[in-house]
C-alpha cells in the first residue's frame, strides 16, 4: 500500500490538493456500495467540514450515544487526520453500526448504493433532529451540543407555530420541486411543493444528463383514464402536468434509472444506453427563474449486467468541487463493462 500511495503522490505531483487525503476503504465482502458512497460524501467538502465540526463539538461529551452519525464523523476524522496523503482505512466501526441499525445490510447480498445514500442521509437527519429536540427540552444542556443541528432553535414566540428544523444535511442536499398541473378547461394552475435529496432520471439511448433533465421537466398531457380532477371545475378534466425545480440544492445528487422491469422476462434488465455527462452542469431546462451551475466532483459507478450482482467504484476529487463553482453534483452512474470512458 505504501508503494501504491507513493506512486499516486508522484503521479499527482504539484496537482495534489493541499491538505487533502486520498484514502481507499477496505471492502468487507460486499460493502463496495457503502464504501463508494462514503468516499463520495468525503469529497463533498461542505458536508465533510460540517461533519468534522460536529465531531469536534461533541467528541468531549462522554454520554453521546453511538450511532451512524458519530461513526461517520469518527471515520472522516480518521481520514482527515492521517499523516500520509494516501492509503487505506477499514471503516469497520461504521459498517458494524450500519448492520446493527438496519437488518437489510446484514446479509452478503448485493446492495444498491443509491438506496444506501438515501437511507444514510435520512438517518443523519433523524439523529440531528432528535438531538436538537433533546437540547431544547433540557435548558441545562451544555453549549457545545447546542450547535448539533446547525439550524434554527425553533423557539416559539407568542404562541406562533415553530419553523421546521433545518439541519446542515438539509442545507447541503435538500431542494424543492414544484409539481404544476394546469386544467385545460379553466386554465387554473394547481401547484404542490415537495422536498428532495436526489433526482432519479429516466434515460434514453444516446442521450445526455442535460437532455434527461429536460425530459424530467417536460410537459405531460393528462387525458383519457388519467384525467385530472379540477377543484374549480368540480370534475375530471384534461390537464397538463410539469415538474420543475423551485429551489435547487447546494449539492445535487443525480441517479440514472438504469434498471427497467421487463414483463416478458419477469425481471429487471440493465439498460446499456450511452449517457454523456458534463463536468459543468446547468439547470436552465428545469428552472424558470435562474440558472444554477454545478461542478461534477463525484461519480459512483456500478459495473455489472444486473441489479443483484456487480461491483461499485468511486471516481472523484475535492479539487473538482471547488474549482469553478460553489455548487457540486454527485452522479450515480452504471455501466456494463469498462469504466474508463465518460459515456
Amino acid at each position: 500500500m505504501g508503494a501504491a500511495g507513493s506512486k499516486l503522490e508522484k503521479a499527482l505531483g504539484d496537482q495534489f490538493p493541499e491538505g487533502e487525503r486520498y484514502f481507499g476503504l477496505e471492502n468487507f465482502g460486499n460493502t463496495c456500495y457503502c464504501n463508494s458512497v462514503l468516499q463520495a460524501l468525503y469529497f463533498c467538502v461542505p458536508f465533510r467540514e460540517q461533519l468534522l465540526d460536529y465531531y469536534a463539538n461533541n467528541k468531549s461529551i462522554g454520554d453521546v450515544e453511538e450511532n451512524l452519525l458519530t461513526c461517520l464523523a469518527d471515520l472522516f476524522s480518521q481520514i482527515s487526520s492521517q499523516k500520509k496523503k494516501t492509503g487505506v482505512i477499514a471503516p469497520k466501526r461504521f459498517v458494524q453500526r450500519l448492520k446493527k441499525q438496519n437488518e437489510l445490510f446484514r446479509s452478503y447480498m448485493h446492495q444498491d448504493a443509491h438506496e444506501f445514500l438515501n437511507f444514510l442521509l435520512n438517518e443523519l437527519v433523524d439523529i440531528l433532529e432528535k438531538e436538537a429536540q433533546a437540547v431544547k427540552s433540557d435548558p441545562e444542556t451544555s453549549s457545545p451540543s447546542d450547535k448539533i443541528a446547525n439550524g434554527p432553535k425553533n423557539a416559539q414566540a407568542n404562541g406562533a407555530l415553530k419553523e421546521p428544523l433545518v439541519t446542515w444535511v438539509h442545507k447541503n442536499f435538500q431542494g424543492i420541486l414544484t409539481n404544476e398541473t394546469r386544467c385545460l378547461r379553466c386554465e387554473t394552475v394547481t401547484a404542490r411543493d415537495e422536498t428532495f435529496f436526489d433526482l432519479s432520471l429516466d434515460i434514453e439511448q444516446n442521450s445526455s444528463i442535460t437532455s434527461c433533465l429536460k425530459n424530467f421537466s417536460s410537459t405531460e398531457t393528462l387525458n383519457a383514464e388519467d384525467k385530472f380532477f379540477c377543484d374549480k371545475c368540480c370534475s375530471l378534466q384534461e390537464a397538463q402536468k410539469r415538474m420543475k425545480i423551485k429551489k435547487p440544492p447546494h449539492i445535487l445528487v443525480i441517479h440514472l434509472k438504469r434498471f427497467k422491469y421487463i414483463e416478458q422476462l419477469g425481471r429487471y434488465k440493465k439498460l446499456s444506453y450511452r449517457v454523456v455527462f458534463p463536468l459543468e452542469l446547468k439547470l436552465s431546462n428545469t428552472m424558470e427563474d435562474a440558472d444554477s451551475e454545478y461542478s461534477l466532483f463525484a461519480v459512483v459507478v456500478h459495473v455489472g449486467s444486473g441489479p443483484n450482482h456487480g461491483h461499485y467504484t468511486f471516481f472523484g476529487s475535492a479539487q473538482e468541487y471547488s474549482s469553478n463553482t460553489d455548487h457540486g453534483y454527485i452522479l450515480f452512474y452504471e455501466c456494463l463493462g469498462s469504466t474508463s470512458n465518460k459515456s
